[in-house]
């Protein structure tokens, strides 16, 4: 006896014909209606502005409008590249993020694995609420709290006073600024990033570790011959999404801890951008112009790094699975 199969659902009629456009929408309202907030979202916020990306090829007059103002051809990007305060941000924002994404990324992946290798449950998850916490506090809490401990006369200096030595500058120290930025965002984000980790070493299928076993492997051995390559394309995913973010990654918490004394070291590119747009007369043409080359550079990063990734044999960001 054969069983019944169930019709799969498709936008065909009975007859075999193919639905019109007004007929799926109508038989998958529903679907659509649930869609559709989220749709005008991204409609309003993510397609409507790059019309403005127009302003980068203008020079912008506020009583004529985005539209109305006159075109100014390439001006804007030749002006870019000869200005040396652009050069030195393009450095200072690869030298920060760079070190950055080396520094920082391999926490999220070590705290996910040490949580799971973790033996005594209940302490489990305490710990994984305080770890994941920091992530709700803005950058301005965070910059607040810290400044607070390092200032010259916080809890640290005062605890170095206490032990018999002398007042430390912290705050406002170019060679401290880097180190901090790091451990503040280890501090703030390894928790909440660790938990996309845990979800991929739950998929694994345990018998992988009880073959393991009865070989004879170490807790150590099964990191490194099981979790490890069980979670690796989801560890390259999250570096080519980390990769194509570098020219922008970090404004909220640089701005927050930067200051005059430290002015030089903290100038990335968004904040020059911030800077010649907000604290000077403002020219939107050419700090449009800077955005465009920001955003092109990221994108360039981010097929590079998918490309590596798949020379390499993993599956890349963009791979369609024909199953």
């Amino acid at each position: 006896m054969q069983k019944s199969k169930t019709a799969p659902v498709n936008n065909l009629r009975p007859g075999g014909r193919r639905l019109g456009l007004w007929a799926t929408l109508v038989k998958y309202r529903a679907i659509y209606i649930l869609l559709l907030p989220g749709l005008i979202w991204y409609l309003m916020f993510a397609v409507a502005p790059l019309f403005g990306l127009q302003l980068a090829f203008k020079t912008y007059r506020a009583n004529l409008g985005i539209w109305g103002s006159p075109w100014a051809g390439t001006r804007n990007f030749d002006r870019m590249f000869k200005n040396p305060e652009f050069a030195n941000a393009i450095r200072q924002t690869l030298l920060i993020n760079v070190l950055r994404l080396l520094v920082t990324f391999p926490f999220p992946v070590i705290m996910a694995v040490f949580f799971n290798e973790m033996r005594f449950k209940r302490a489990k998850n305490p710990l994984q609420v305080t770890f994941t916490l920091p992530h709700f506090l803005s950058w301005v809490v965070v910059a607040s709290i810290f400044n607070n401990l390092l200032s010259s006369d916080g809890f640290v200096n005062n605890l170095i006073v206490a032990l018999g030595g002398a007042r430390v500058k912290i705050v406002g120290n170019s060679s401290v600024f880097l180190p901090l930025l790091y451990f503040t965002d280890i501090w703030r984000s390894a928790g909440w990033s660790m938990i996309v980790y845990l979800a991929a070493i739950t998929d694994i299928d345990m018998e992988q570790y009880e073959a393991a076993e009865i070989d004879g492997a170490s807790r150590w051995q099964m990191i490194t011959h099981v979790t490890l390559p069980s979670i690796s394309n989801t560890i390259v995913i999250m570096f080519i999404l980390a990769a194509g973010n570098i020219m922008t990654a970090g404004f909220n918490q640089v701005f927050n801890f930067s200051n005059a004394a430290v002015r030089k070291t903290a100038e990335t590119l968004d904040m020059y951008i911030y800077r010649i747009t907000f604290q000077a007369a403002p020219d939107f043409g050419f700090s449009m112009a800077i955005t465009v080359f920001r955003s092109v550079i990221n994108m360039l990063l981010l097929l590079i790094t998918d490309r590596g990734a798949k020379l390499l044999g993993g599956s890349g960001l963009f791979s369609i699975n024909p199953n």
